[in-house]
């Protein structure tokens, strides 16, 4: 793999890791730097990667800075700066360097692992910890931070904002972290060479903003107003963002006493008319299943956002991967239609769950939402999401509603919800099934005509264009979802560039199934590449079982936590389109 320059000295695209172990500030200065590229006017994106201790062990920020949106990491790095090198080496692989990168190191902490060295990048010894004693009060996070931004070309005064806000305390600390940065800044700028950014487009007010947090908001566009949930990596930071939003509001976040509670306290806030939502990883969400399948059976709307990691069973918390399709399709008992729906980027996670709250809310069904780690806990530098005016909206019953049948068979498979206390509307939810009364039977012709009446809704549901991300033209396609498709989509620039003509569809709703969409977004494709980040192929055999594919399909998959690289599937595409 090569760095790709884009012109002689500026850069369009920078790619930086900040390394060290636990304790050492990588974060705050990676958090810091990102700040500082959007106080500057460029689009970025930090993701990040620890070990299984989640807290207290080692831990790297990588971050690109550029000139255009970006979702996905680059090729390679361009710098890796190491606070120290604790156990640093277990990032090797996804931390890839080049022979045209720079690789910073104290030598207070020994010489960097081999499995960097090995790579070809040119090592420069930095004394991070000897120059923060310069400062009173220094550390040496706050000199990487000033000498990674000066390597970049970042302004000083947008590095001094950045700083600023982050230290909103001021005192003593915020003197000196502003000291250590200039300190950097000087450092960096007797290192011989630098990957200087070429100008900020600026223009327009972006957000920085996590994928956990765009998660949150989605749902409060949405309507949501009772939270439940039990805390879990990697999805506690989308309940932490949502405690403080919710209140502002006038709704209410519990944190139960596990997840068996969170899934049966929001079927009930939302029996009683509260739109409810609980945020979950792959193992919370298996102890869910069963309750899912009662809002099924009870036709109560519920979201659940699943931010995926790696598994089975607690597998590497701090990883991700896409993996949990399988449960979230087909992992509940019985015939149960619900709607599964996944974002395509960081910012498609606050439209994502938006949809989600809103299709649960119109259909009367559970909605799953699959997020995952690299999305979940990234942090991006994006345009500010416009909202698309979609609100939940429940089909509600009347008061004294003459011989109420709460599961009326209607065309659309939607019947009238009744609210507790409403006048006149009493009736029975719970997991039995039952007939349009809602009183419990075990007649066949009762069962069959409510299967057929919850599945009907799912049938009629008119997603319009919001079903997937169809892009290109051309006899080749690429299908994936969730974060695959960031470095799909950047491969397909670069294929672009090279004269290759192919098709991108992401899909954005993964249940129902919408083969005639599907057909047309297909149709004149001979090739199709189905990405996915998973080992066994789930998302393949998904598409394999639903969907009508053209003869030459080819499964590229890997488990997690490695990303795919733009460059693997762009190398794909230019195999394809000479043979």
């Amino acid at each position: 793999m090569n760095l790709p320059t884009q012109g002689a000295a500026r850069r369009e695209s920078v790619s930086i890791a900040l390394a060290g172990s636990g304790g050492a500030g990588v974060m705050t200065a990676g958090n810091m730097l990102l700040e500082a590229a959007a106080q500057a006017g460029y689009y970025g994106l930090m993701t990040r990667t620890s070990g299984p201790q989640i807290r207290g062990g080692e831990a790297a920020a990588m971050l690109r800075v550029s000139t255009f949106a970006a979702d996905s990491q680059d090729d390679c790095f361009h710098v890796l700066a190491a606070i120290d090198w604790q156990n640093v080496n277990r990032f090797a692989s996804e931390i890839p360097l080049a022979a045209e990168s720079l690789l910073l190191g104290d030598p207070a902490h020994g010489e960097p692992p081999a499995s960097f060295t090995g790579m070809g990048a040119r090592y420069v010894p930095l004394p991070l910890k000897e120059l923060a004693k310069q400062v009173s009060g220094g550390w040496p996070n706050m000199v990487a931070l000033g000498v990674l931004g000066g390597l970049i070309g970042l302004p000083a005064d947008a590095l001094e904002r950045a700083v600023k806000k982050s230290m909103k305390k001021g005192g003593d600390a915020l003197a000196a972290g502003l000291a250590a940065v200039k300190l950097g800044l000087t450092e960096a700028a007797k290192l011989d060479g630098g990957f200087p950014l070429a100008p900020a487009t600026g223009g327009g007010k972006r957000w920085l903003i996590s994928g956990n947090a765009a998660a949150g908001y989605g749902p409060l566009r949405g309507g949501v107003r009772f939270v439940a949930a039990y805390p879990i990596t990697p999805a506690t930071e989308l309940l932490e963002w949502m405690s403080p939003a919710l209140s502002k509001v006038g709704g209410t976040l519990v944190q139960a006493e596990d997840e068996l509670a969170s899934i049966n306290m929001i079927i009930g806030a939302s029996y009683g008319g509260v739109p409810a939502l609980t945020a979950t990883s792959g193992p919370g969400l298996a102890l869910m299943s069963e309750a899912i399948g009662l809002g099924v059976a009870a036709e109560v709307p519920i979201v659940v956002v699943d931010v995926m990691r790696t598994g089975p069973s607690t597998g590497i918390a701090t990883k991700t991967e896409q993996a949990d399709l399988n449960i979230a399709l087909y992992g509940l008992h019985g015939d149960a239609p619900h709607v599964v729906v996944a974002p395509n980027s960081v910012s498609d996670c606050l439209s994502a769950t938006q949809w989600a709250v809103t299709l649960a809310e119109s259909l009367q069904v559970p909605a799953i939402v699959l997020s995952d780690q690299y999305f979940g806990q990234a942090r991006a530098i994006v345009e500010r999401p416009a909202d698309p005016g979609i609100k939940a909206e429940r089909v509600r019953a009347p008061d004294n509603a003459p011989a109420y049948k709460r599961y009326a068979i209607t065309d659309s498979g939607v019947s009238p919800m009744a609210i507790p206390g409403t006048p006149g509307t009493m009736y029975t939810a719970d997991g039995l099934e039952h007939n349009e009364r809602g009183t419990p039977s075990s007649q066949a012709s009762d069962h069959l005509a409510q299967l057929e009446k919850r599945q009907r809704k799912l049938a009629a549901l008119d997603c319009t264009d919001r079903w997937a991300s169809v892009e290109g033209d051309g006899e080749i396609a690429v299908v994936t979802w969730g974060s695959c498709t960031a470095p799909v989509r950047e491969a397909f620039a670069r294929a672009r560039a090279d004269g290759v003509k192919a098709r991108l569809v992401s899909l954005r709703l993964l249940a129902p199934a919408q083969p005639a969409r599907f057909k047309q977004a297909l149709a004149g494709v001979k090739r199709v590449l189905v990405v996915e980040q998973s080992f066994g192929g789930q998302f393949f055999r998904y598409l394999r079982a639903e969907y009508d594919l053209p003869a030459e399909v080819q499964s590229v998959r890997r488990p997690g936590p490695l990303p795919f690289r733009p460059d693997e599937i762009h190398q794909l595409l230019l195999k394809w389109s000479r043979t």
